[in-house]
């Protein structure tokens, strides 16, 4: 069965603009939707040859391909046809009717008739929820990335029913109230036209299904509690409130139901020595006076272990030491950030008479003394008299 051009379908010029593509869909849309003719076969292969044509139309890229190469060039496409129910189009087109070719937020159908129109398949079950789980992480973990193990509870399919529910050797039965859908629908005329209301049947709970011999390891439900435990790589670089998501890794729905997903969030944890900023991370190092008035190498811990610096003769407080490449590794690349060594200057709580008398004598000598700007703040000898006074 040859196709229909799809512009000749929305009835719009192949000039047209995509908010004249979006208008004529919403017009047709409108006027075959299911909703508004039940039983009317014709409708629905309108309904269906329409959301085709604006599935492509829509789309710059799959637009363009129709242009050069027509039906030809589609392959691999969306053929609406193919689906003898408009329920399964909703189903298995599910990122395009939540706004994969309309672009935005939110459902074409949300957009165009002005309510949510989620539909589900009541055979699929219950979808099972997402589940967080947090991860923490020391630094040296998120510095160089790591492998662990976490361990968690979740709705598993019940193995005995193999996740239907009913007691093994036995079936669930369709609801004779909704006739297997999971929704009643009430239809309604106004002079403005047909509505029709949908809602959740309430003999069957929305699966379309009744148990009469339900699974006596589940009660009915299709899953139970169980602990997981899953191994992850852990990139290096992350933050905290970076996750890692687990596609079908989430909660086991109801009676079949497809899996929600599970989310693992990592949380750094404070570290005893260093802080982190961004890359780089952070410390701080306490040396003699001696050594800050004559240079020294000093041992320094490092996330690797302890490595030598040099710290030079003059060195003041608040100093900055850079040593490269001592950082955090950065996320999806092979770069390090720097640790940054903050030097402080230890001053002495008790002296012997001796030390006393030589700082007295090296605080009389002119080398050692400073202005006494109050702007500028104290001296080294100011802190040490100050400690004994």
């Amino acid at each position: 069965m040859s196709k229909s051009d799809y512009y000749e379908v929305l009835g719009i010029a192949k000039s047209a603009s995509g908010e004249e593509v979006k208008s004529a869909y919403r017009k047709l849309a409108m006027q075959y939707h299911p909703d508004r003719n039940p039983g009317n076969d014709e409708a629905v292969e309108k309904f269906k040859e329409a959301t085709e044509a604006y599935e492509v139309l829509s789309d710059t890229n799959k637009r363009a391909r129709y242009d050069q190469f027509g039906h030809q060039g589609m392959h691999g496409g969306q053929d609406f046809h193919q689906y003898s129910n408009v329920n399964d189009i909703f189903s298995a087109f599910g990122d395009f009717f939540s706004g994969g070719a309309g672009g935005g937020g939110g459902s074409i159908f949300d957009q165009f008739f002005g309510g949510q129109q989620q539909r589900r398949n009541p055979s699929m079950g219950e979808p099972g929820s997402n589940i967080k789980i947090r991860m923490p992480l020391t630094l040296e973990e998120i510095a160089d990335g790591t492998k662990k193990k976490i361990t968690y509870k979740r709705f598993v399919p019940c193995e005995p029913c193999s996740g239907k529910g009913a007691k093994p050797g036995s079936s669930a039965a369709q609801c004779t109230s909704c006739n297997g859908t999971g929704e009643l629908r009430q239809v309604s005329r106004s002079v403005f036209g047909q509505f029709v209301n949908i809602a959740p049947c309430a003999n069957c709970g929305g699966t379309g299904q009744i148990i009469k011999d339900p699974c006596t390891t589940c009660s009915g439900e299709g899953r139970i509690k169980s602990d997981t435990t899953e191994e992850l790589q852990i990139p290096s670089g992350v933050n905290t409130g970076n996750y890692i998501p687990l596609r079908g890794k989430g909660n086991a729905g109801r009676r079949g139901g497809p899996a929600g997903d599970a989310e693992i969030v990592f949380e750094e944890t404070p570290h005893e020595f260093f802080v982190r900023q961004d890359d780089d991370v952070i410390c701080e190092l306490v040396i003699s006076f001696p050594e800050a008035a004559l240079g020294a190498e000093v041992e320094v811990q490092t996330l690797h272990g302890f490595a030598a610096i040099e710290v030079k003769a003059g060195t003041q407080p608040g100093t900055e030491i850079r040593m490269r490449h001592k950082g955090v590794q950065r996320l999806n690349s092979t770069k390090r950030g720097d640790q940054i060594v903050r030097v402080n200057i230890h001053v002495p709580t008790s002296l012997s008479s001796k030390e006393k008398s030589l700082i007295k004598e090296l605080a009389d000598s002119d080398n050692f003394k400073e202005d006494r700007d109050p702007k500028k703040g104290k001296d080294f000898f100011d802190r040490v008299k100050e400690a004994f006074t």
